[in-house]
């Protein structure tokens, strides 16, 4: 019964603290070109729901433009019609949800493309 309990107040604060976090819009910015292949995974969790997940494969050698191109192709690939993605100053993805659709949490899971820094901003 302790486990249970416990359990049940994680998870509360857990939600507590996405609540407070949630914003309807988002600004990725991107800095340094790769100086080695790897990963970039984010999601986009809403307060109330299931996350949406996408994965960039990132080549050895590609701008930060083009890194932002295709984490905007991905996560576009993966929102589908809920949120609206777009490219902004050639080096930021701006995401951001349609009317409908609740406010989010942008997460960098996973950076493993040295040179890359992304820096994750509430609009």
């Amino acid at each position: 019964m302790r486990k249970w309990i416990f359990g049940l107040c994680v998870g509360l604060v857990a939600s507590a603290a996405l609540a407070d976090g949630v914003e309807n819009k988002w600004r990725l910015e991107f800095s340094g070109n790769a100086e080695s292949a790897g990963r970039i995974v984010l999601e986009l969790a809403p307060a109330v729901g299931e996350p949406i997940r996408a994965t960039v494969d990132v080549a050895n050698g590609r701008s930060e433009n083009g890194v932002a191109r295709a984490v905007r192709d991905a996560l576009q690939a993966q929102a589908g019609s809920r949120y609206d993605i777009e490219v902004d100053d050639g080096e930021d993805v701006l995401v951001k949800k349609h009317d409908g659709e609740r406010d989010f949490v942008v997460t960098i899971v996973e950076n493993s493309v040295r040179g890359v820094k992304i820096e994750a901003d509430a609009e």
